[in-house]
């Protein structure tokens, strides 16, 4: 063993007793970041190569600073999206709601099919959603200024095109007229603020997580905003917490103009999205 993987070995013990949920991938991650490698060529860096940056590294995230920040970067299906300080970072759970959204909107006799994505964040869905339904023309809105800072490096040269201003309120020029509208938005109880991971309580912003006494406003809110921006038949997509799967279906309903509303698991089999059709008139 050379002198780095004995030196993750140690970091991984850190990191598990700091609570980390998964200490052997980080501290091979911050090592492969660290040194310039990727994370199965560990054992070729030499150990006079080893740099001793990695274990501040590791101290960042043994204070449960998450790993996205101290890299910069995250994964997100196809992508590598720049992340930091002020942008939701974004989880893998996220990434079969927007394979659910690829196949349903593949599945639309849509030439050039037209998509939305509120409360963007960091860009992900939208971008994942240009990069894999190339004909598709993709809107992203986000409000926050400081998550915009992320966005706009994320979108820089793509297809996607970013405005600035409320999900809720969004677009109105543009009412009727998308297949497909989607987002993860904030979904968090404030009475369970105690109980979110240090890594999002303490690093992503507030206005990315919590959203009423239920977790259920905004989502309230996009139900309307949904059923605005989409031509009759189009579909919305949204993402809640595992423990809202019993509701969110209920918030879009036939009364308000919804057809077909149902819910999904996602790879760990935890309800995890909605998904409507707009009803026709």
């Amino acid at each position: 063993m050379n002198l780095l993987l004995a030196e993750v070995a140690q970091a991984t013990q850190r990191l598990a007793d700091a609570g980390v949920p998964s200490p052997r991938f980080d501290a091979e991650e911050l090592a492969a970041y660290v040194h310039g490698v990727k994370r199965g060529e560990l054992h070729n860096v030499a150990d006079a190569d080893f740099d001793a940056r990695y274990w501040e590294a590791v101290a960042r995230r043994e204070n449960r600073e998450p790993l996205q920040h101290i890299t910069g970067r995250a994964f997100f299906r196809y992508l590598e999206l720049q992340v930091g300080p002020g942008v939701f970072v974004p989880r893998p759970e996220t990434e079969s709601v927007v394979g659910w959204a690829i196949d349903a909107v593949r599945a639309m006799d849509v030439a050039e099919p037209l998509i939305v994505d509120l409360c963007t964040g960091s860009g992900a869905i939208a971008l994942a959603l240009a990069q894999e339904v190339p004909r598709s023309r993709v809107h992203a809105v986000e409000l926050d200024e400081g998550a915009l800072y992320w966005t706009r490096k994320n979108v820089e040269g793509s297809r996607v095109t970013l405005h600035q201003g409320d999900a809720l309120t969004a677009l109105p020029e543009m009412n009727g007229q998308f297949d497909l509208v989607i987002s993860n938005p904030p979904y968090i109880p404030l009475t369970e603020w105690e109980h979110v991971a240090p890594e999002a309580r303490d690093h992503d912003p507030q206005l990315a997580l919590f959203s009423g006494e239920d977790g259920l406003d905004t989502i309230r809110g996009l139900e309307r905003a949904a059923h605005r921006l989409l031509r009759p038949g189009g579909v919305v997509v949204v993402e809640h917490a595992d423990t809202q799967g019993h509701q969110v279906p209920w918030i879009f309903n036939e009364e308000t103009g919804w057809a077909d509303a149902a819910d999904h698991r996602d790879l760990n089999n935890r309800p995890r999205f909605t998904t409507a059709r707009k009803a026709a008139p």
